[in-house]
């Protein structure tokens, strides 16, 4: 009698354990990443893909400066001249803290090439990846 209730025992144990290790599968699990991080990714992804390592002739007097791994809470990347890797950025695409918004300033968008970027970097932070904006 006293062995069948320490199996029930062990039995109920093992099933509440299990259930509280178990994760829903409609609870997403967090990556760790902000959603500013997260964000900045999609977007920088895309402007290496479409605007430097496709050899754009728009983007040719420009080089991509990564800095997602910002400590500050603020992943950004910039453009700089290519022919001065350390000169004054040209345009700089960010997001800060937990927010997905991407904000994009800088003297290139004055520039004719400004409309373009601004609509790259939204078809791009929408999930979109092409690198042309499609009719």
């Amino acid at each position: 009698m006293i062995r069948r209730k320490t199996i029930a025992l062990v039995a109920a144990a093992g099933f509440v354990l299990a259930s509280c290790q178990s994760t829903p599968k409609s609870t997403p699990v967090p990556s760790g990443k902000s959603a500013s991080l997260l964000a900045m990714e999609q977007v920088a992804i895309a402007a290496h893909k479409c605007w430097i390592a496709s050899k754009d002739p728009a983007f040719k007097p420009y080089q991509m400066a990564n800095e997602l791994n910002s400590f500050s809470g603020t992943p950004r990347f910039l453009l700089v001249p290519a022919k001065h890797y350390g000169g004054k950025p040209l345009l700089v695409v960010q997001a800060q803290g937990n927010s997905s918004r991407v904000d994009v300033f800088g003297p290139l968008m004055n520039d004719p090439l400004g409309a373009r970027i601004s609509s790259d970097i939204t078809r791009w932070q929408a999930g979109n990846r092409a690198c042309a904006a499609t009719a």
